[in-house]
């Protein structure tokens, strides 16, 4: 049983920690189907973490945490669309500025407003995202596995843990199933097709670059006033590059994505879990521990990919044709 428990603490801390890497994977995943490469994922969670945390903290409402996150996120995300689709700027040098704004931004305007170095107060249990707890749950708990598997790991987690999981098929279907979601692969394949269809190019990839703001906005809301319960400096500690790893690990295909989400978050689980473990005399470096995920990352993404082709038109900006 000691061992059934611990399979399912380590589940559910996967489940927990992959949620804001499915999140920003799934974001990047428009986006990039839609021709526009997308490295400042990581800003725009930070600073969506960042805004929702502080309003959550001055109005007491999660609610209203969560809408100005997304509200700040689609600010960055028009910001990103505006530099790269209208003026067809460098793509990768617009996210690389959102990412520095908002590491910047979010310190300085954390120690203004609050003066506790950065952070934000910590919130009460009303202005979070809180566990919710599924019919019969304590009762069945006493139950040998399935028991501690409903208690634990299907029930217990917060709305936003079920949306995104919900989100899987949802965007499994729009995008490869649903008209939009063909045009919005075809315009990152071959945008000069799209053009000559009549179906304007720009609008596509703009409103591929909102949905990335909102699903992003929503990711940083979970960090700070769902998984945690206040806002901390650089507290997405690159999660918005992690996402990018999966979303190159998964193909830019929302299933395997997933599953890429999962693995990397289960990477992340263990490592927490190893942490303080001794074997023997030898205590494993807390460091060490640290970095096991992104090593883990390189390592997967160097060898054990496989062939992965990118939208052949991720990055390349669109001029109309006169």
């Amino acid at each position: 049983m000691e061992f059934v428990d611990a399979l399912i603490n380590v589940l559910n801390s996967t489940i927990r920690v992959s949620v804001p890497l499915l999140l920003a994977c799934l974001a990047g995943l428009y986006s990039e189907r839609a021709g526009i490469f997308d490295i400042g994922l990581e800003g725009k969670m930070l600073a969506a973490a960042f805004i929702s945390a502080a309003a959550a903290a001055v109005t007491g409402s999660a609610v209203a945490g969560l809408l100005a996150g997304i509200l700040i996120a689609q600010v960055l995300a028009l910001l990103h669309g505006f530099a790269c689709i209208t003026h067809r700027g460098n793509q990768v040098v617009s996210g690389v500025a959102i990412n520095i704004l908002a590491a910047g931004l979010t310190i300085v305007f954390g120690i203004a407003w609050f003066r506790q170095g950065g952070q934000t107060p910590a919130l009460p249990p009303e202005a979070r995202f809180m566990p919710l707890a599924w019919p019969g749950a304590a009762a069945l708990r006493v139950v040998p596995v399935l028991g501690p598997l409903y208690a634990n790991l299907v029930s217990g987690h917060n709305l936003l843990v079920y949306a995104t999981l919900l989100s899987v098929p949802i965007v499994q279907f729009v995008v490869m199933r649903t008209r939009f979601g063909l045009r919005l692969r075809a315009v990152g394949e071959a945008p000069l097709a799209v053009d000559s269809a009549g179906i304007s190019v720009a609008w596509l990839r703009y409103r591929a670059v909102l949905i990335c703001g909102l699903m992003t906005g929503i990711a940083g809301t979970y960090l700070s006033i769902a998984q945690n319960a206040a806002f901390s400096r650089d507290m997405t500690a690159g999660q918005g590059f992690i996402a990018l790893a999966a979303l190159i690990f998964g193909k830019w295909k929302p299933l395997p994505v997933f599953g890429a989400c999962l693995m990397f978050g289960l990477f992340d689980a263990v490592a927490i879990r190893l942490q303080g473990v001794r074997f023997g005399s030898f205590e494993v470096p807390v460091q060490l521990i640290q970095v096991l995920p992104y090593v883990l990352t390189v390592v997967l993404l160097a060898g054990f990919i496989g062939s992965a082709v990118a939208p052949k038109a991720i990055g390349v900006p669109y001029e109309k044709e006169h």
